[in-house]
């Protein structure tokens, strides 16, 4: 390889000063053709080989090999040849006889021409883009692993991320909602990888077949969804950027929350600073870009969707409606009743002949039951002697009045006693647990142990009056009758006890 200077050298003295290229062969020490060659470049054009040079022992297995890795495309990326593996499987099933690194070097230069390579892509204004990530945190002290809903704006890097404690179909629809919500519009179109929550089945030709859900999103915001080529997250390249960036700016330490509430909070947060942004490549800032989007979107419907999942489904014996694997208690008044389950991301709700009979904070835990004892009371005051093994009871934290007010009843009364203890609990049904207690702590205070006297002590406090009994909710009890005064039985009482001459005193 001949230096920069020595072609600086000839072309000078030749093309210049006007030596021949048979002089200036002799004095430099060089070929003539080679001087020709320099006279055509400025610098050496460097050694460029036409064609690839066969192996005479790889040569008879390229097609073999090319036959491997193109099969590969469609195997799981965990279990394709390795080069060794490739070479192994020569030895034994082709006689190959060579070396490893021709074969090493053949297989790499082979993968790189069959990288794929991809198209710039411009975005316009008033579309979007949406996946999942998950990422790990602390919520209520506890390690889990929690899911987010990512939405981008293509056009000018926009964003909106809200957490969930899992990947469902309601978290799905509700961070849709609470997307639009803080964009304060809706996209035209929004792009989607081929998700289970989205697509329930591709059939034949592309078309995608949504699931239930979505597609009642879909009804209700009248937007248009887009898919991406199966595995092929490059299609939605803005939002898998979107995903990786929130997880290592919004995400890194892991987050310390005391709720997902919190958590979103400061997730909005740190997704409105970030629109202060000038981006690689931009001269305005996200928020200023921004406004080509929202003038874009469409009007939000006047309502918005109700994101949640759907079950119909039956109560049982035992008063328990189960939803996701998990059961949740109803009033027992229910049993045996066609109910709907509609699973929120934070609660399930249980409605019947469309009126909400019950409603429990939603978890994500599996085989576990979710009481409310006062959804048994009812059943307990018939079956009063259950009331020690009521598993709906266990746990309950009542105040030590309580505990001290059924001592006292079964002392006095037995199981009668006990029977009006539960009546004393079910005033709960109805009232706040603290305003009764309040009146049970009046109650032994004033030694008025029943029923009756809590409930008045409880109804008296609320509507600010002087305690006193109200004989029209107990008709059971004698009435007494208070005639008007008489002026004459008066006079005659006072003439009955008049004293008489010795009575008084006076001497004859």
């Amino acid at each position: 390889m001949f230096t920069v200077e020595l072609y600086a050298k000839i072309r000078c003295a030749v093309l210049t000063d006007g030596m021949s290229r048979r002089e200036a062969a002799k004095r430099f020490g060089v070929h003539r053709n080679t001087i020709s060659k320099m006279l055509q470049f400025s610098i050496p054009p460097g050694y460029q080989r036409r064609e690839r040079p066969a192996s005479k022992k790889l040569g008879p297995h390229m097609a073999w090999i090319d036959k491997v890795l193109e099969d590969d495309r469609s195997v799981h990326q965990k279990q394709r040849h390795t080069a060794h593996r490739i070479f192994d499987r020569l030895r034994e099933e082709e006689g190959f006889s060579g070396g490893y690194t021709i074969v090493r070097e053949y297989v790499a230069q082979a993968m790189q021409r069959a990288r794929e390579m991809f198209v710039p892509l411009s975005h316009r204004p008033g579309h979007a883009q949406a996946d999942f990530g998950q990422a790990d945190g602390y919520i209520a002290g506890k390690k889990v692993r929690f899911y987010y809903l990512c939405v981008d704006l293509p056009h000018s890097d926009g964003c909106f991320v809200k957490a969930y404690p899992a990947e469902t179909a309601e978290a799905f629809c509700d961070g849709h909602v609470a997307a639009f919500e803080f964009f304060g519009g809706m996209p035209q179109s929004i792009l989607y990888d081929n998700t289970q929550l989205a697509v329930a089945r591709i059939v034949k030709g592309g078309q995608r077949l949504r699931s239930h859900m979505f597609a009642e999103l879909q009804s209700h915001y009248l937007f248009n969804d887009r898919f991406g080529r199966p595995g092929k997250g490059n299609d939605k390249g803005k939002v898998e950027g979107l995903v990786g960036y929130a997880r290592r700016n919004f995400m890194t330490p892991l987050p310390v929350a005391e709720s997902f509430a919190a958590l979103n909070a400061r997730f909005l947060d740190a997704c409105v600073k970030r629109r202060a942004a000038v981006l690689r490549g931009h001269t305005t800032t996200i928020a200023e870009r921004m406004q080509a989007d929202l003038a874009a979107f469409k009007d939000l419907p006047a309502a918005p969707y109700d994101a949640c999942h759907k079950v119909a489904t039956r109560v049982s014996s035992l008063s328990l409606v189960r939803y996701r694997n998990n059961d949740y208690s109803v009033p027992t008044r229910y049993g045996h009743q066609e109910v709907l389950a509609k699973g929120y991301v934070d609660r399930v709700e249980i409605a019947c002949r469309g009126e909400t009979i019950a409603t429990h904070v939603r978890s994500y835990d599996k085989a576990d039951f979710f009481y409310n004892p006062l959804h048994y009371l009812a059943l307990l005051e018939h079956k009063s002697k259950a009331l020690d093994q009521a598993a709906p009871l266990d746990g309950w934290a009542l105040a030590e009045c309580i505990h001290r007010l059924r001592r006292l009843m079964e002392a006095r009364m037995g199981n009668p006693g006990r029977r009006e203890f539960i009546q004393v609990l079910r005033l709960m049904e109805n009232f706040h647990q603290h305003q009764v207690e309040q009146a049970v702590t009046e109650a032994l205070r004033l030694g008025a142990i029943s029923f009756d006297a809590v409930k008045m002590l409880l109804l008296a406090r609320l509507e600010n009056r002087p305690v006193r009994l109200d004989l029209t909710f107990y008709p059971y009890l004698p009435a007494a009758t208070v005639g008007a005064t008489d002026p004459s039985a008066y006079l005659g009482l006072l003439a009955n006890a008049a004293p008489g001459p010795a009575s008084a005193g006076v001497s004859p």
